[in-house]
């Protein structure tokens, strides 16, 4: 049986929580095989990151020739791009090895708040990387970054993925965990695909232990793509998959603790 093949591209999180840990995780979830490529290490555990050590675009692209130019990929799913000359070369290789079923996850922030990417490194992503973006998955906060504009409602969150949507991804999904009133009513996904607007809605799960739903999220949802589903099939998936994860979530360390994708295991 041959596998398929999706390529993680993000950073390193020694809490194993988030990042490439947290990817491979849901890539194995969904019955996918995970490689992976790493763009900056950092320090970090459940109450926030302490340090980042960036690696180099140089050894970005060595690791990015040799996945692809071997093993090859279905899909690739981008994740921390810390500086513009890593998103420059994410870029160029997604190019060079036509790869269609990209999915960007434009990580801003870390759980803890601090910066995992410079200005720069924004501006090289909106320019160069969301063009080749099959879906980009913003937060409520990255969706605000991209738009340019404040989010406080589900027809907000609708303008603003039509105006991500006209930066180049052809598909805007905007996850709606952080919008207000989400207690309430629940936490409602918005996705865009140029013609209508889905909304993806599941109930509202108390919890501190959500750290690495956004990678969580957007990995699964390359994997579903690399398997043949649709766009909005594959984002019910995705979204599934994070809402069991909250619930099986794992309280270990003393601050926000990790979702978990392989349900009953730890329990």
């Amino acid at each position: 049986m041959k596998p398929v093949k999706v390529l993680c591209i993000g950073g390193s999180d020694s809490g194993g929580g988030a990042g490439i840990q947290a990817d491979l995780k849901a890539i194995n979830a969904c019955g996918c095989y995970g490689m992976s490529v790493i763009t900056a290490i950092t320090a970090q555990n459940t109450r926030g990151v302490q340090d980042i050590y960036p690696v180099s675009p140089k050894f970005v692209a060595q690791q990015l020739e040799s996945v692809l130019s071997d093993i090859g990929a279905d899909a690739v799913k981008t994740g921390m791009l810390l500086t513009a000359g890593v998103v420059q070369v994410v870029a160029k290789k997604i190019k060079e090895y036509n790869i269609g079923k990209v999915v960007v996850d434009p990580v801003m922030i870390a759980k803890g708040g601090r910066s995992l990417m410079q200005d720069k490194a924004l501006e090289t992503i909106v320019k160069k990387l969301l063009p080749l973006a099959f879906a980009v998955t913003p937060n409520i906060s990255e969706a605000e970054n991209l738009a340019q504009m404040k989010i406080k409602s589900i027809a907000a969150m609708k303008k603003a993925a039509t105006i991500i949507y006209r930066l180049g991804a052809k598909n805007v999904v905007i996850k709606g965990g952080h919008l207000p009133g989400a207690k309430q009513s629940g936490a409602v996904d918005v996705l865009y695909d140029g013609d209508k607007y889905y909304e993806f809605s599941a109930p509202w799960i108390d919890s501190n232990n959500t750290h690495g739903t956004g990678c969580t999220f957007a990995s699964a949802l390359a994997a579903e793509i690399a398997r043949g589903k649709n766009i909005i099939a594959a984002v019910g998936k995705a979204k599934k998959l994070v809402t069991d994860a909250i619930k099986n979530s794992l309280k270990i360390g003393a601050g926000h603790g990790p979702v978990n994708v392989l349900g009953k295991m730890f329990k």
